[in-house]
């Protein structure tokens, strides 16, 4: 269901369960969270989503499942969903999801909590809850509005209309959008990896909460550390930097 792979500082997480669409059940979420903790405990500098299934990114949630719902199913499926979208989310290394194909649902929450999306030309987005009438999850709304303003994510959850590659690009749902994404997705993940890991990490963490005063220490920090060293001399003497 999901496959992770490790390239030099690049781990890929795949999404493949072709027979129902990518759509993920409980343990499709459970394994996303498991798979996301085991990149964070490791050495990569820069992670990937992407899906294996032809024209189709992921279905969202596995609907079928829902039918089987009794007590406080719907309580553990919210919970457990949330787990899978906050893992990713909390990544301490940059994450890119690649998109070419429908990508529906808690899919949209999920591409939503890496930080860069990029988009082939046959991507498709909808949120379609209203019409399974269902509500959004509330971070995940807050993601969206945090994304394309409150007024797209009225019309997408409202709605529930297909939006297009080009229509995605435009209001901003994704970052950068390309007739072949995975290729340009490695190549920005690659000029990501080159970069000192550590100060990734520490954008990243700037990125999620600018607000936070311990940021200022960590900055403070970055001056007496050894990427700064090598990252100077590099700089003096004209090349590259190589960061460990």
């Amino acid at each position: 269901m999901i496959r992770l792979d490790r390239d030099g500082h690049v781990a890929t997480i795949t999404l493949n369960r072709p027979a129902a669409r990518n759509a993920l059940p409980t343990t499709g979420w459970l394994q996303l969270a498991e798979t996301a903790a085991e990149i964070a405990a490791g050495d990569a500098r820069v992670a990937i989503l992407r899906s294996e299934v032809p024209v189709i990114f992921s279905a969202g949630a596995d609907i079928a499942e829902f039918q089987r719902f009794t007590g406080d199913d719907p309580t553990r499926f919210r919970e457990v969903m949330r787990a899978g979208i906050e893992a990713i989310a909390a990544l301490p290394m940059p994450c890119i999801a690649v998109i070419d194909g429908g990508c529906f649902g808690a899919a949209i929450a999920l591409v939503l909590a890496c930080d860069l999306r990029v988009a082939g030309d046959g991507a498709q987005f909808a949120s379609t809850p209203a019409k399974l009438g269902l509500g959004y999850p509330r971070e995940d709304v807050a993601r969206l509005i945090a994304q394309i303003g409150k007024g797209n994510a009225a019309r997408m959850l409202f709605t529930g209309e297909i939006v297009d590659a080009a229509d995605a690009h435009e209001m901003g749902l994704v970052e950068l959008r390309w007739e072949e994404p995975e290729p340009l997705a490695r190549a920005f993940a690659d000029r990501i990896a080159a970069n000192a890991p550590g100060a990734m990490k520490l954008l990243k963490r700037t990125l999620a909460d600018p607000s936070d005063p311990a940021l200022d220490a960590a900055f403070d920090a970055c001056f007496a550390g050894e990427e700064f060293a090598e990252g100077v001399k590099a700089f003096r003497e004209r090349r590259r930097p190589s960061f460990p």
